[in-house]
């Protein structure tokens, strides 16, 4: 754990999606930064459990945070992946203190926690800051909406070229990556069993739409991935 007296705001907020520095008053990033504990967080380690009571936001200041959903008879379903500069558990707290979703880092990963009550009172003193954020709600329900549209009415091959598509484009701005999931994982976000979603991957290789080596993946034809993606 970070002593937070000895860190400036731009070395923890530095990478912010938004933009804290130029919205938030010099009185009000203090208050935030007086009042985080910066974690280092262990592959796979859980940092806060679905139905637990949780008065905390999340903000990933390294690694990748997956957010997913305990159903019933062990099933689990990833909702998604969050990357460096966003902050989670906003939404789950403004509708009471009962966290609805399982956090787990995915590598090793840096998060600071926030008493939610001090965020509160910002947004309700920074009416920028609450625009910002009901933009990235708006954008993640878009996502979820257009997600669980993809998991309805897609066919597997459609499901997984969305998923290589959401690494490439939404993780890691690149047509080369490793996936940080396992496959058992992977399989979670797409609503798949992890042999259907090996099969899935095999002939992806086999036809070139792809290079995978293991867990690293080279995109050939984004163009073919698209297609599949639009015709489901």
């Amino acid at each position: 754990m970070f002593d937070s007296s000895k860190l400036d705001f731009s070395a923890i907020f530095g990478n912010s999606t938004i933009p804290l520095k130029q919205i938030l008053s010099i009185n009000e990033q203090k208050l935030l930064l007086n009042n985080i504990q910066v974690i280092h967080f262990k592959n796979r380690e859980i940092i806060a459990k679905q139905g637990s009571i949780s008065k905390l936001v999340y903000y990933v200041v390294d690694g990748h945070i997956k957010i997913s959903r305990e159903l019933r008879r062990s099933k689990n379903i990833v909702l998604k992946l969050v990357t460096p500069g966003n902050f989670i558990g906003i939404p789950s707290l403004l509708n009471g203190i009962t966290f609805n979703f399982t956090l787990s880092s995915v590598k090793a990963s840096t998060v600071c926690q926030i008493p939610f009550s001090v965020f509160d009172t910002i947004l309700e003193n920074n009416h920028k800051l609450s625009k910002e954020f009901l933009k990235c709600f708006s954008k993640d329900y878009l996502y979820q909406a257009n997600r669980l549209s993809g998991l309805l009415f897609k066919q597997l091959p459609g499901r997984v070229a969305d998923l290589i598509l959401y690494f490439a484009e939404e993780i890691y701005s690149s047509d080369e990556f490793e996936f940080p999931l396992n496959r058992s994982g992977l399989a979670e976000i797409c609503g798949t069993t992890k042999e259907s979603l090996i099969r899935t991957l095999s002939e992806f290789n086999h036809d070139r739409i792809i290079e995978l080596n293991r867990n690293s993946v080279k995109i050939n034809s984004y163009d073919i991935l698209k297609t599949l993606s639009k015709l489901g």
